[in-house]
């Protein structure tokens, strides 16, 4: 069944999905600045109702990653990326001073982290064949 394979598309298209960016980034364009620019007046029901559908994306993509990686699965995937920007930092590829990259990268880490968490289901299941089953309320 194609419909259960995991494609570096379809890792991507949870990457980009993630929200993190749309929700704010350092280019002035994204929900955080949309509001922001409303404040103090008065929000739209169209930002309370873009911030809904966020909100939901968020819950959704934190509930599945908690769901999939555990505790521990999140602190190692965290560790990982941490550990990736300090290393980028002591190589010289990155600079504290250059806020906007270091924003970018700690966004981008962080869309990585959801990303795995959506993704580690299919990633551990192509690795050890081992499928993972979510509880189920007894009317399957």
């Amino acid at each position: 069944m194609a419909a259960h394979k995991l494609t570096w598309n379809g890792f991507l298209i949870r990457l980009g999905v993630s929200l993190v960016l749309a929700t704010f980034n350092p280019s002035g364009y994204s929900y955080f600045h949309w509001l922001q620019a409303s404040l103090p007046d008065s929000i739209s029901a169209l930002q309370a109702f873009s911030g809904v559908i966020m909100l939901i994306g968020w819950v959704m993509f934190i509930r599945a990653g908690r769901r999939s990686l555990g505790f521990t699965g999140f602190l190692l995937a965290s560790a990982f990326f941490g550990t990736l920007f300090w290393l980028l930092m002591d190589w010289g590829l990155l600079s504290a001073e250059n806020i906007d990259a270091v924003t970018w990268l700690v966004e981008v880490l962080l869309a990585g982290v959801l990303a795995i968490g959506m993704s580690w289901s299919h990633i551990r299941r192509r690795i050890s064949g081992q499928v993972d089953v979510d509880d189920t309320d007894g009317n399957a």
